[in-house]
């Protein structure tokens, strides 16, 4: 190997974060070519996860390192619904072998390499009338640097009711809810009014107040799109759901 090669080996493992993986990019601001990279492989100093994406040898990858880079892929990605309340502390139950749930603006499905280490669903979802460039209320997870993009609570709520009657229970959604007690009514309130699902608008108010919850005494029903004056039904295995406005 040239010196100059070496070099640029010796900068890889002195720069990259163990556990996260590497794009071309990434290499290629290192002085990494992508005939360079193909070298490493098969001299076992890096290994390919799939094209364009590569790791160091032997790395545990990191959960949070490999959300980072598929944000970068996936435009608005971020965890949501039932996953960012469980990193919350807000859960029914612990699964033995919960799936992240992760949300964006384009439709897309994520890489093997991802999946096979964390299993993870994947969903297009336009719940609110915001940009993919700012999203309503997801920050850095507890708002550290470097963490992945995370929905706050409130809006990891309304993520989790829209999917109800399509992957989610409504008995556990009623359950996940009654963890609730301290979300931010005015938090809340700004989402709802951006909320493009009536059906998720109803089930909110209606379910705060099956459980009592004190943020849903601050929550003005008037100021809210509840749609018509007309129930809101839907089927489901849950069996048939009604929503009134």
């Amino acid at each position: 190997m040239t010196t100059t090669n070496l070099n640029k080996l010796n900068l890889l493992y002195t720069r990259s974060i163990p556990g996260a993986p590497l794009a071309s990019e990434d290499l290629a601001a290192l002085g990494i070519s992508a005939d360079l990279a193909v070298h490493y492989v098969r001299a076992g100093w890096l290994t390919r996860l799939a094209r364009g994406i590569y790791s160091r040898p032997h790395d545990t990858l990191s959960l949070h390192s490999c959300l980072l880079l598929l944000q970068r892929k996936f435009e608005g990605l971020h965890v949501g619904g039932k996953s960012a309340l469980d990193w919350y502390g807000m859960r029914h139950y612990v699964p033995q072998q919960p799936v992240l749930h992760l949300y964006g603006w384009t439709a897309g499905q994520l890489p093997e390499w991802f999946t096979e280490r964390f299993p993870a669903t994947y969903h297009r979802k336009r719940l609110f009338k915001e940009q993919p460039a700012a999203l309503l209320h997801v920050t850095a997870f507890e708002r550290r640097i470097g963490a992945p993009q995370v929905s706050t609570p409130e809006r990891a709520l309304l993520e989790l009711l829209s999917e109800v009657g399509v992957r989610q229970s409504l008995q556990e959604a009623r359950e996940l809810v009654e963890s609730t007690y301290n979300l931010r009514a005015e938090v809340l309130h700004e989402l709802l009014q951006h909320c493009t699902s009536v059906k998720t608008v109803r089930l909110c108010l209606q379910l705060g107040r099956e459980g009592s919850l004190p943020w849903v005494k601050k929550l003005d029903p008037a100021t809210l799109p509840t749609g018509s004056d007309q129930p809101w039904v839907s089927r489901s295995a849950d069996g048939i759901l009604v929503l009134k406005s």
